[in-house]
């Protein structure tokens, strides 16, 4: 490498450059490099001058590639010369760094010793920041100290605002010694003065005097408005205020809210204790004054002392509704309410309460927004007082118609008979007493809800049938005790057809007991009660008949019987006697009842006493004798119920002429036809009351038993009107001997047969 391409450099450099430029083991990339080209060289000769001819031209490519040789050197040397002189400036640029860097080594290496030197200074400098520091607080706080010195007679003035509710006052107070901690925080440093430790205890002393006046809101707007505008003033200016020194913001509209809500509720349902029993009512009274009060006064007196913000028609409301449903779902938690609690509740909370007297009235203004308000009672509350009310109730209806019954029972035993009514028929109050009792509970329930009302309404009507049952069992047992002998009743059938005059009572009252809307069979259990009651007053009625009567029956029919009247005279007197009061049973289809019923007892008893077979016609006089007698029986029979007022078409007593006929008959050839003109008219007749009654004629063969007995199944279908006379199938025909009967057939025909 010429020495002109670096001039610059030194000879050691010169010395490095060209080493590495030059060929040698360190570079065997050139090496190789030209080891190819020789090869690339060798492969284009041999494939140029591979046939003789081409020889020729060999001084041609000489000089070509000559010329292409040199032409490349010269630009292999300028891009060396190029890379040299990039090489150059780039180690000049470097060797000038290299000095650059070794001045700032240097320079730092200096800063740093004077730094070292400063530290030090800056050490000694120390006590005399701190005296400086100290300098400038005590300046501060020289400027200061004709302040300071009355901070503590300005906090003893503040508290002595605050205890006599001076409330503006305390606040500005407050606010001018705040603001003289703000002075003396920042030149201090953040240094806080003991004379202002109480300082923030004296803000939370206004703070509760703010809020107890805020409790007392209702007494101060009638009282001492301006106390109350104060309170409210500074309670909205500190919610307002930005705080400084990092102090926590101080809400006090809030607290104060609070606090109005607090105080209504303290003064309304503040006591722990709940109302005792039976105090309930007054309570509510009480409430029902009070509350429409607190919200007039709230809307006429508080609400112009607070800021709109406030809404305190609304608050009021809302706060009063809300602390009177909390203590009566304290109050449903306790024990059990009695009936008349539950009650009370009820229509307080669902009537009143919404009513024009209190939350509904038409005065509030909409401000008090009550369409919002929750239900003052749960439904889950609602049945629970309901279930309430409805047991109690039904605990205490149960004891009250147990007592009417008493009552009435106690009356059958006495010396004198039924009280009567103007018209003479039997009275009693207990019907009316039961349907008052009824009636007056499902009307007090339809004052509270359609629901409770329906409740008592069912339970109403069970308990009526639980007492008409019992009222049928306490007579059942007063038969007995009178039919035995255990208890005489000196008045026992007046004092039944009494307690029939109680069942007309109760059913024709029972349609109050039909409530508008009900299922339509909702009576039919007491109907149905009402129905039997009846049923067994008439058994016990006639049961009594017959036990006075069946003595008189036992001698007929008799000899006697044929030759005398006095054995149905005596029937008919006695009859007479114990059908006398009839006519005081208040309805008239039952008096008819009664006195067909009683006719047909009659009969039946005198049927049943010519099936015992205790006479036998000796002849054809007697036959004629029993006949007439049978005759003159029906007619006298018939004679005291027409005077006893049973209408004619009623009457049983012809079925003894009927009968007459078999016995009058002198051709027994006729029998079959009188047999089945008997079963015509009355379609109960069996075989065996038919044999009877043929045996008292004592003249007739087996076979001409048989034939008239046969006649029976040959007779005619009865006419519908026959067909609804029951008669024969309540007299108990004389059945024949076990031993005497065969297989098939009756009995009477089958004793005629054996013998």
């Amino acid at each position: 490498m010429p020495d002109q391409i670096w001039p610059a450099m030194d000879s050691a450099a010169k010395d490095e450059m060209q080493l590495a430029l030059s060929p040698g083991p360190e570079w065997p990339e050139q090496e190789r490099a030209e080891q190819l080209a020789r090869g690339a060289a060798l492969k284009w000769a041999s494939g140029i001058f591979y046939r003789p001819e081409q020889l020729a031209r060999l001084g041609q490519y000489r000089s070509r590639e000559v010329q292409r040789t040199r032409s490349l050197e010269a630009r292999l040397k300028s891009v060396v010369q190029s890379y040299l002189e990039g090489v150059q400036t780039g180690v000049w640029q470097l060797a000038r760094a290299i000095e650059v860097v070794q001045g700032t080594r240097e320079a730092l290496s200096q800063a740093r010793g004077l730094l070292q030197g400063m530290s030090q200074a800056l050490q000694t400098l120390e006590p005399l920041r701190e005296r400086v520091a100290q300098h400038k607080q005590l300046q501060a706080l020289s400027h200061l100290l004709p302040r300071l010195r009355a901070v503590p007679a300005a906090v003893a003035h503040t508290q002595t605002l605050i205890d006599g509710q001076q409330f503006l006052e305390a606040y500005v107070s407050l606010r001018e010694l705040e603001q003289l901690r703000e002075d003396t925080w920042a030149p201090l440093g953040g240094l806080e003065l003991p004379v202002f430790q109480g300082l923030d205890l004296l803000f939370e002393a206004l703070g509760q005097a703010v809020e107890a006046a805020a409790g007392t809101a209702g007494k101060l707007a009638r009282e001492d408005p301006a106390l109350l505008v104060a309170a409210v003033r500074v309670a909205e200016v500190e919610t307002g205020r930005k705080t400084t020194l990092g102090q926590v913001p101080r809400d006090w509209r809030q607290r104060c809210l609070r606090a109005l809500q607090e105080g209504l509720e303290r003064a309304h349902f503040g006591s722990p204790l709940l109302p005792a029993p039976g105090a309930l009512p007054g309570w509510l009274e009480a409430l029902r004054v009070a509350l429409p009060v607190e919200l007039v006064t709230a809307e006429a007196l508080v609400a112009p002392c607070c800021p709109p913000q406030y809404n305190v028609v609304q608050l009021w409301a809302h706060t009063l509704h809300s602390g009177l449903r909390r203590s009566l779902q304290n109050l449903l938690a306790g024990p059990e309410l009695e009936a008349a609690d539950a009650f009370a509740l009820l229509h307080w909370a669902l009537h009143v309460y919404l009513g024009q007297e209190m939350m509904g009235s038409l005065e509030l203004g909409p401000e008090a927004d009550v369409s919002q308000l929750e239900p003052l009672l749960t439904l889950e509350n609602i049945e629970q007082l309901e279930a309430t009310f409805v047991a109690n109730i039904q605990a205490s209806m149960s004891q009250w118609l147990q007592n009417v019954l008493d009552g009435e029972v106690a009356e059958w035993g006495r010396e004198q008979g039924p009280n009567t009514d103007p018209s003479g028929s039997y009275y009693s109050p207990m019907p009316a007493i039961v349907l008052q009792i009824l009636e007056e509970n499902i009307r007090v329930a339809s004052l509270v809800s359609e629901s409770l009302q329906q409740r008592v309404h069912s339970m109403a009507l069970s308990e009526l049938g639980i007492f008409l049952r019992s009222f049928s069992d306490a007579l059942i047992r007063f038969s007995r005790d009178h039919l035995r002998g255990k208890s005489m009743a000196p008045h026992y059938v007046p004092y039944l057809l009494a307690a029939l005059n109680h069942k007309s009572a109760l059913s024709s009252s029972g349609s109050v007991l039909q409530l508008d809307g009900a299922a339509s069979g909702a009576l039919a259990p007491v109907e149905a009660a009402l129905d039997e009651l009846q049923r067994r007053i008439y058994r016990l009625v006639f049961e009594a008949l017959q036990a006075e009567l069946q003595p008189l029956f036992a001698d007929l029919p008799s000899r006697q019987w044929l030759s005398s009247p006095e054995l149905l005279e005596s029937v008919c007197e006695r009859t007479g006697r114990f059908c006398r009061d009839f006519w005081r049973v208040r309805n008239p289809t039952v008096q008819q009842l009664l006195l067909a019923e009683a006719e047909r007892a009659v009969v039946l008893q005198y049927l049943s006493a010519l099936m015992q077979g205790r006479l036998v016609c000796r002849g054809a006089d007697e036959r004629t004798q029993a006949a007439a007698r049978l005759r003159h029986d029906a007619a006298q029979l018939q004679q005291l119920f027409l005077s006893l007022g049973l209408e004619e078409n009623a009457h049983c007593a012809p079925v003894l002429l009927a009968l007459r006929e078999l016995l009058n008959l002198r051709d027994p050839a006729l029998l079959g036809l009188e047999v089945a003109g008997l079963r015509q008219q009355f379609p109960d007749v069996s075989e065996d009351h038919v044999s009877a009654l043929l045996g008292l004629r004592g003249d007739l063969s087996r076979e001409q038993h048989l034939a008239a007995l046969s006649s029976l199944q040959a007779a005619l279908p009865p006419s519908p009107r026959a067909s609804s006379r029951v008669l024969f199938s309540l007299v108990p025909a004389p059945a024949p001997a076990a031993a005497s009967c065969l297989p098939s057939g009756s009995c009477a025909r089958a004793l005629l047969l054996a013998e």
